[in-house]
Order: structure tokens, then sequence, then C-alpha cells
């Protein structure tokens, strides 16, 4: 089976939102082996519904339909699909008794417009909604459309993962007789074009089965090695044998193999080892705090963080040399190493790492250009303090989260070799 997803609402359009729910529902879909083949926007327009919807129907086993279902005038996608499948519509009790339960929670009375959050297409396996009011629907579309399914569910992502995790995919994974596995690859210190280099030999011996994609971001490469077919034990071996060759190429630059972040998994290996740590931070203004906050029990490890933009608040706060900023100037390792010293004596800290740079786009110079960072990390057990320079092009808010990116990256250098 394979699967198009059809995302409604004029505010994706309009750039006003990103599509959040299209990769969540490919990421799911491929996990019962359900390929999806297309994902499209579409206007709160009836007619531009009724005829996406149709040529989505004629295409491909399931059309899976987010947005268009709540109580306003311009949630549409109910009465488009009437007019597509010529069906009336139907009170579900089920729906119903949910949407009631909801509402008498808050205090809150049935209005006629909530009352139709409970109407469903005739036909409908009703989809039950356990984080909102609008009921959702799985609608076989009969002959006319090769007995091809339509879902619909709400825009609203977390009403609608609960539907797919809790009905959608149990439904259709009981129907599919394929096997499709992503494995993830996580690089960071290595760019695409070096990387498609090291990876040439795996790419020539990739089974019939397999793809291999690159998917450059911010934060490094991901190496996404797909693999599809009918055996789930041919299938594994597969895609492991892929992922274990792309090891053997290029393991200095992986810091994991399933979707987890950098920032996850740094907090793993500080755990790991049993070590806490505190950041300075200048140019990055508390981005890196951040990011190792974003992980759940964080607390276990993340003691504190400074955020010193001046030079008057890096002498009060790490104790940085006044001589320092007069002599090699603020950006620049020298104060980087003094502030991470400093972070590491005030926090109690086992290891700490600071940023200072120039993100522009002013405050640039010959010999420190816009996008100069200067980095170090401080060790409770070690008098050597690591230090580093790089540069980078982008504007001031890209260069601010490529800094942060060159603290985490190095970071994990130093976990991978300390005790």
């Amino acid at each position: 089976m394979h699967a198009e997803i059809v995302s409604v609402g004029d505010e994706l359009l309009k750039g006003q939102r990103v599509n959040t729910n299209a990769a969540f529902i490919s990421r799911v879909l491929a996990g019962i082996g359900v390929a999806v083949r297309r994902v499209i926007a579409c206007a709160d327009r009836e007619d531009e519904m009724v005829a996406v919807f149709g040529e989505a129907l004629e295409r491909a086993d399931i059309v899976l339909v987010t947005g268009g279902l709540g109580p306003t005038r311009d949630d549409r996608t109910k009465k488009a699909v009437q007019q597509l499948l010529r069906r009336g519509m139907e009170m579900n009790q089920e729906a119903y008794q949910n949407l009631e339960a909801r509402l008498k929670k808050y205090g809150l009375p049935i209005s006629p417009a909530l009352h139709d959050q409970a109407m469903v297409i005739e036909g409908s396996h009703v989809i039950p909604n356990t984080k909102g009011t609008a009921a959702g629907m799985i609608i076989p579309c009969g002959e006319r459309y090769n007995n091809h399914s339509l879902v619909l569910m709400p825009g609203v992502p977390s009403e609608m993962q609960a539907m797919m995790e809790l009905t959608v995919v149990p439904y259709f994974a009981a129907l599919s007789d394929t096997v499709i596995l992503h494995t993830p690859v996580k690089t960071v210190g290595i760019g695409e074009s070096m990387l498609a280099e090291r990876l040439v030999a795996v790419e020539d011996a990739l089974p019939s089965s397999t793809t291999l994609a690159y998917l450059p971001h911010a934060a490094g490469v991901t190496l996404m090695v797909s693999s599809i077919g009918v055996d789930r034990e041919a299938v594994d071996g597969d895609n492991h044998l892929v992922v274990d060759a792309i090891q053997q190429k290029a393991s200095e630059f992986i810091y994991a193999i399933s979707d987890v972040t950098l920032e996850e998994r740094i907090g793993e290996m500080l755990a790991e080892k049993g070590l806490r740590i505190a950041v300075a931070e200048s140019c990055t203004g508390g981005l890196v705090a951040s990011r190792l906050t974003d992980v759940s029990g964080s607390s276990a490890y993340f003691l504190q963080g400074f955020v010193v933009y001046s030079n008057d608040a890096k002498q009060r706060s790490l104790g940085v040399p006044s001589a320092l900023f007069e002599t090699y100037g603020a950006v620049s390792e020298e104060v980087a190493r003094a502030m991470a010293t400093g972070c590491l004596e005030k926090s109690g800290a086992d290891i700490a790492v600071s940023t200072t740079g120039i993100a522009g786009p002013s405050g640039g110079s010959v010999e420190k250009p816009v996008g100069m960072l200067c980095l170090a990390i401080a060790q409770k057990n070690s008098s050597e303090v690591i230090s580093k320079t790089i540069v980078v092009q982008g504007d001031r808010l890209r260069n601010k989260l490529r800094f942060g990116e060159a603290a985490l990256r190095e970071l994990w250098q130093c976990l991978r070799y300390c005790s």
C-alpha cells in the first residue's frame, strides 16, 4: 500500500505555519510498511478540496487529510467530502459522548456549532479524539475509488498524533504486507560533499531494496538508510549491512544511529561518565544552555549557565582578567579559556564550555570577521583547556545557531575521549 497526505489550511500556503503533521504521519506509516508518495497543501475552499481529494484517491490506497474539522466557518473538510462521495452525515453516539464529557469537564454547554463535531460522514469508521472535540474518520470510498480509504483528522498536532497512534496505525497495519525500515545515521563535523566522497563505495554496493539519502541541515548531516520488502528479516539484514558499512567509513563523525539529537547524546555521555556541566556564553546568549536543558532529565548533569555579554560581566561573574581584553580582545581564545576556567571554578562543575564571538552584522574587522567564534572547554581534573576558533557565514541568527552547534560538537568530541 502507498499513501498521500493532504494538509488543509490557508495558513500553510501563506507560510504562517510549518507543516509538521505530514512529517509525523510519514514517519509512523513507514513503520507499518505504508510509503507516502505525495504531500499536498490545500486551501480552505470546498471546490479545491473536492478536486484534490478525488485526484489523490484515484492514485493512493490511503489518503490522509489533516485540518478543516473544527467548528468555525473556514472548517469545510466534511462538506467537501460529502460532495465528493455524495454521502450524508450522521450523529455518532460515541463521538457525542466524548464531546459531552470534555465540555462538562470545563463547565461548558454543547452549542450547535460544537454539536456538529460529533457528526460524521455516513459509512465512516469513527476515530475517537482523546485530545479534543472533533471526531476523526476512516472512510472506505467504494468501487468508485477502487476501494481506497480516506482518513480525516484534525490539524491540531496533538489530536492528530493521538489518532494516528491509537487508531489509524493499528487499523492499516493489519492490511499491510510490506516492511519499510528507516535508520537515521546522525553525523556532525563533516559537510555533505566530504561525507559523500567517503561513502562512494557504500553507495556503489547498495542492495536493490535499499536507498541512502543525505539530509543536510544547520546541525550537520543525517544519513537516512531506507530498506523495503516483504520479508522483515531480509529488510533488516540489508539495512544493517549498509549502516555497518557507513560506520566503517565515517565512524569519527557519527554521534548516533537513532533519532536522537546531539544534545540528547551529550546528555547520555555526561550521565554515563557521572559528569556535571556548566556553560559560560557571550555570543550565543544562552543557546547552549537552552539546548542542553531541552533534554528531559538534564538536571542530573546540568548545573548552571552564565550569560556574560559584556566585558564587565565576564570580569564580575567569571573573573576574566581585564588585561586579556586589552591584549587580545573579547573575541579571542585567551578570553574563551579564561571564561571556561572561571565557569568551572564558580560552578563547581566537572566540565565547562564557553563561547565568545561576533554574530554580526556589525562588529567585525579584517582580523576578526563577522561569524568568528572562539570557544573553550575546561575540565576539573585537567590542567589543559581546549580552545578553538572557527568562522561561519550567515546572518546574525544563523551565526548564533551555528555557534551553539559548534560548541556542542566540540563538547561531544571532548566527551568521547575524556575519562
